[in-house]
């Protein structure tokens, strides 16, 4: 094998080590990405489940409260209706 023929084998070898660790270097990196993202929407979906479960009982009173206070509206109009027809029928 002559001088020439040898020194580009060389340099053929030198170049695809270096493509090689470049390579590995990208599905490494690829690898560390795909984990660090599941990890993000495991915590945002753990904070979001955590935040439901500590607001949860907040949100029970504060329906309770409106839907109460709407029955008693309507309990309170319906009382209304009723003495205005019970003063209408002394009237007569």
């Amino acid at each position: 094998m002559d001088q020439e023929t040898k020194q580009l084998l060389e340099e053929n070898l030198k170049l695809s080590k270096e493509n090689n660790e470049m390579l590995n270097s990208l599905i490494r990196s690829k690898k560390q990405n795909a984990i660090f993202k599941a990890v993000y929407w495991v915590i945002i979906i753990l904070i979001t489940i955590g935040s439901y479960y500590f607001i949860k009982p907040y949100i029970s009173s504060l329906t309770s409260l409106y839907t109460g206070g709407a029955s008693e509206m309507l309990n309170v109009s319906v009382s209304e209706n009723q003495q205005i027809t019970d003063l209408l029928n002394k009237l007569k």
